[in-house]
């Protein structure tokens, strides 16, 4: 690819007085000049591309051209007398405001020296790609300049960029218009035009106002439009998306989140598709590791592709069944764009002196194979959140569910729900409704800022439903399916974002409340505060809550609820004698032709997540701890569990793990501990060991884990025990010799402590950990645990039932308390202040 610049236009005049600039003339410094689109293509391509950061090239009309075409055909008094009867709350009055403005710009021809300046950019740029290199040869060199006038193909991207847009409070995205795979001078002339009327589109007169009460330079008059001319990318042949260098629901700085369709990008900003999904860890990428934590399959039902010999520019097309059913691009263009979005991030922080998480669209040519990035612009909405505060949105009952999809935003909404079909029935929206459609573009934004919330049929979370309901701190549900279809206007609805990463639409009015946390001037405590966690979709935004690392993550989660099938019916899949449970799981592992790989990554994926939101803190991972009946539930489990008359004291824990019936399907669970050590590099992960009953168990687990590559102490890795059994208290200096630190459950301490079943009505009122025999347990194992230099913290529910209780684990100088999210503030500062009068 041609990278060097045209010869500069310096003859010209200044940058401030030209018509046409190449983007290797322009940078950051030069917004206003050519709109926040182009500068930041500009400075990428001047900065960026000698740290591997592929960016295709191209030239943007500038603020002043366009500035002279409006003053030179007198349209600026026109527009303003048209405008002065604006009524933003009458869509029918925007609505014609906005047709009669474009229609002006549209009806004023260029300035024969504008027109004359964007063709010879334009053919410039054709020689630099060569795009008619065959054609020419063809001629003498006596016609090459007629060649060069008249034959002109190359293909480009012709898009907006106004001065007030993409900047790091607001935007604008999709405000103005884009054309892509456009060809000729004809062409772009055209388009360019066509731009020049868009800063004058309903959503953008509409949007410009929204801001002007804060940004008084938004208003008609004030901002000026530039359009870019881009060097196409082939990605109708290949594949496209969006990215982020930061979690787009939860503010978390460590990811970015990856998103990828078949075809050209348009269909993923807009939200006509469901794309693929990563995530990928960025401290530990930055360390050369491969820290994927996330793959989400999206439907991908359709691509935009070029409307070969059509009479339009571009068309959708079906995407067929077997790409639907696979990854759009592999693991290592995943990570090759996280680690461009972790350059282009760095970049821009280092340049506007505060941290600039970023909003970034790329592509792949699908000829030459390359990646490239062709937008970026820093991220308007977590980025602006005061990050003293945190926010809590709580479900105070439950109704049934009417449909469900992709959250965004971690908050409720609810009101009477409007389902709108077409655009042309804007109108009949009501402010407070809840919208429901197929999905949104930025002709909608006149009525979505009146919305209490929004459900899609389509799109995925870089939608731009998601994007525009995060800027107006709105939730949204995208990807539904047949929410248009299950919901009917004039409904009661109630839609929640606040559960995770699955939204959910419930019936009716579902009371709610909402609990704000400061989380500024907190105090330290000797005592380490941690955290349980066991739904991977829940890290990123627990992390956000002050506190050590996690003192229990439980594989049980992310088998029953992510993987779901028996780890031996995977293994021996060709051996299950059920075959409607055979037929359940090989479509369940689809996309798996090693069915224990399914097991691997998933589980892999759910274990690193946990670790990377809380990086580099401590995050305790228990092996999994079904018991036989547990584990018969799962797919394909029942050929495989034994009958047990009492599961809670039978085959569980420690004692399956080295059982020559169950050590391959522990083996799954090892291989998957090493990759995110290894692999992903998050060695914050510290294993922990089930209902081990003796020393000599704790022992042939060790060397289970270490013939599938886990060795303790390679690596750093340490290997804690749970204390459940009282034989962990009794015999707790002979396991100090074989394990690293212990973690006390007090829910089976407790039961087995006083011989009942925690799970039986007829013995519940006696189950308390408040027991003086259970505190005594928990005494013995806290002294032993001292004297032999082994740290002990406790996971049990305890501490987050009982203040008192996690007030005697203080005076007893345990080293840590895991509690549930939602009792870690409390517990906290209640833990400060006993700290406070032991001193």
């Amino acid at each position: 690819m041609v990278s060097t610049a045209p010869e500069q236009q310096s003859a010209k005049g200044s940058k401030e007085t030209q018509f046409v600039l190449f983007f290797e003339e322009v940078g950051l410094a030069d917004l206003g000049l050519v709109g926040g689109k182009n500068s930041s293509l500009g400075e990428m391509i001047q900065q960026l591309e000698s740290k591997g950061v592929n960016v295709p090239t191209g030239f943007a009309t500038t603020a002043y051209a366009y500035r002279y075409f409006i003053e030179k055909a007198g349209l600026e008094q026109k527009l303003r007398t048209l405008f002065a009867d604006l009524d933003l709350n009458d869509v029918n009055n925007l609505r014609e405001r906005g047709k009669q403005a474009r229609a002006m710009v549209m009806n004023t021809p260029f300035p024969k020296e504008l027109d004359d300046a964007i063709a010879e950019a334009y053919l410039k740029l054709c020689e630099r790609y060569g795009a008619n290199a065959e054609f020419c040869k063809r001629f003498g060199p006596e016609y090459q300049e007629v060649c060069e006038k008249f034959s002109s193909d190359l293909d480009v991207a012709v898009r907006s960029s106004a001065t007030a847009e993409d900047l790091p409070d607001a935007s604008f995205a999709g405000q103005q218009e884009t054309y892509l795979n456009v060809h000729g001078v004809k062409g772009v002339l055209e388009s360019c035009h066509k731009c020049f009327a868009s800063l004058f589109t309903d959503r953008a007169i509409s949007y410009r106002h929204q801001y002007a009460s804060k940004r008084p330079d938004f208003d008609e008059f004030s901002v000026a439009l530039s359009v870019g001319v881009q060097k196409m990318v082939r990605s109708d042949l290949a594949s496209s998306g969006v990215m982020f260098s930061i979690d787009t629901e939860t503010g978390f700085k460590n990811a970015a989140l990856v998103t990828a369709a078949y075809g050209l990008g348009e269909n993923v900003v807009q939200g006509a598709v469901n794309p693929d999904e990563y995530f990928v860890f960025k401290p530990t990428l930055k360390e050369g590791k491969r820290p994927i934590l996330e793959k989400r399959l999206g439907s991908k039902e359709i691509k935009m592709v070029y409307d070969v010999g059509g009479s339009k520019l571009t068309k959708n097309v079906p995407v067929s069944a077997p790409e639907r059913d696979q990854y759009c691009i592999n693991d290592d263009e995943i990570l090759t764009l996280a680690k461009w979005a972790c350059i282009i991030e760095d970049h821009y922080s280092e340049s506007r002196g505060k941290y600039t998480p970023m909003d970034i669209e790329w592509a792949k040519d699908g000829i030459t194979g390359e990646l490239f990035i062709v937008q970026a612009r820093p991220e308007t909405v977590q980025s602006q959140k005061a990050g003293n505060v945190i926010r809590n949105f709580k479900l105070q009952g439950s109704s049934d569910v009417v449909v469900r999809g992709r959250a965004v935003g971690e908050m409720i909404g609810q009101g009477k729900a409007r389902v709108i079909l077409d655009v042309h029935n804007l109108d009949l929206f009501q402010q407070g409704e809840v919208l429901v459609t197929n999905k949104t573009d930025p002709d909608w934004e006149p009525i979505m800022k009146k919305a209490s919330a929004i459900v899609t049929n389509q799109g995925g979370r870089t939608c731009h439903a998601a994007i525009i309901a995060r800027e107006m701190g709105i939730p949204a549900i995208v990807g539904c399916g047949t929410a248009t279809g299950d919901i009917k206007s004039g409904q009661e609805v109630t839609v929640s974002c606040s559960e995770g990463e699955e939204g959910k639409v419930y019936e009716g009015l579902v009371p709610f409340e909402v609990l704000e946390t400061a989380i500024d001037n907190l105090p330290r405590t000797k005592t380490k505060i941690l955290m349980n966690v066991g739904n991977p979709e829940e890290a990123f935004g627990l992390s956000s809550i002050p506190c050590d690392g996690v003192g229990l993550a439980r594989f049980e989660f992310i088998i029953a609820n992510h993987i779901k099938a028996h780890p031996l019916a995977l293994i021996h899949f060709d051996k299950l004698e059920d075959q409607a449970v055979k037929s359940e799981i090989a479509e369940l592992t689809k996309l798996y032709s090693h069915k224990p790989d399914f097991f691997v990554d998933k589980l892999a994926h759910g274990i690193g997540t946990i670790a990377a939101a809380f990086y580099p803190n401590p995050v305790v991972v228990r092996m999994s701890d079904f018991k036989s009946n547990e584990y018969a539930n799962l797919l394909g489990g029942k050929q495989f569990e034994p009958k047990e008359e009492n599961p809670m004291i039978g085959w569980r824990g420690a004692s399956r793990y080295y059982d020559p019936n169950y050590t391959e399907a522990y083996g799954l669970e090892c291989v998957a501990l090493k990759r995110v050590r290894d692999d992903m590099g998050l060695t914050n992960v510290i294993p922990m060991i089930p209902f081990c009953r003796t020393p000599d168990e704790g022992r042939k687990v060790l060397e289970t884990m270490e013939k599938y590559g886990l060795k303790r102490g390679e690596n750093g890795l340490q290997v804690y025990v749970m204390c459940e059994i009282p034989s962990n208290v009794i015999l707790a200096e002979q396991f100090a010799e074989v394990f690293d630190g212990f973690s006390i459950g007090s829910n089976d301490l407790t039961q087995l402590t006083l011989g009942l079943d925690r799970d039986s009505s007829l013995v519940a009122h006696i189950f308390d950990e408040r027991n003086q025999a259970v505190k005594d347990m928990v005494t013995m194992v806290i002294q032993t645990a001292k004297k032999t230099g082994r740290k002990i913290g406790i996971c049990g529910q305890a501490p987050s039932d009982y203040p008192e209780f996690a007030r005697f684990l203080v005076e007893l100088g345990i080293d840590s308390i895991s509690l549930n999210p939602d009792s870690v503030m409390k517990t906290l500062l209640d833990i400060a202040k006993l700290e406070e009068t032991m001193k």
